[in-house]
């Protein structure tokens, strides 16, 4: 009953957030249509800051806040307070997926990780760098899972992305490993050929 609970609180939120954004456009725009022109002006920060907290979450800015100081537990503990994502614009959604997939694979999983970070891609991240580390996040989930090809071929994604150059160590190493993991893999694998070969007849 609790999540329902917490969902339904966050719903009622909106619903008066939006009446108030509403009700202050109708007031800012009468007291210009009046004349009062000093109030009029003085009402567009208020109405701003409603309309500013629409497209940006108060809870995302505040886990984005602990994360540049290195604090993910805190990060994460922001994300987990929003109990209807849904009501958030698509951007606002994308970030939010976006984060909990990158702070709580743990959690999660990886196939839950990899599959919040895609929904994120999906709904639209906003700049060239957060769809770079999107792609080399899900890559690692799949060079984890054994899926090469489709690892490598994000890895290359998140190359193109990266204009300034900030991931090109991060993907070299994840590309080396790769390489690596195929190698041991082929070399088990003749190893046991080789096994079972022996005295020339098949095991």
């Amino acid at each position: 009953m609790q999540p329902l609970t917490k969902k339904l609180n966050n719903m009622l939120g909106f619903i008066i957030r939006t009446l108030l954004t509403l009700a202050t456009l109708a007031f800012t725009v009468y007291l210009f249509a009046d004349g009062h022109w000093g109030w009029g002006i003085f009402m567009i920060l208020p109405l701003t800051i409603l309309v500013f907290s629409f497209f940006r979450h108060e809870r995302i800015i505040l886990a984005f806040n602990q994360m540049r100081v290195g604090n993910t537990e805190k990060a994460y503990m922001h994300l987990k307070k929003i109990t209807a994502p849904q009501m958030m614009v698509k951007r606002q959604q994308a970030y939010y997926y976006y984060l909990i997939a990158m702070l709580g694979t743990q959690e999660h999983g990886m196939a839950k990780s990899e599959q919040l970070m895609r929904k994120a891609l999906s709904l639209g991240l906003r700049s060239a760098m957060d769809k770079a580390v999107a792609y080399m996040h899900i890559a690692g989930m799949c060079l984890q899972s054994g899926r090469k090809q489709e690892g490598l071929k994000l890895l290359d994604d998140a190359k193109r992305l990266d204009k300034d150059g900030m991931l090109t160590e991060q993907i070299k190493t994840m590309k080396k490993q790769a390489t690596q993991v195929a190698s041991k893999n082929q070399m088990r694998m003749m190893q046991m050929g080789g096994g079972r070969m022996r005295g020339g007849k098949p095991r």
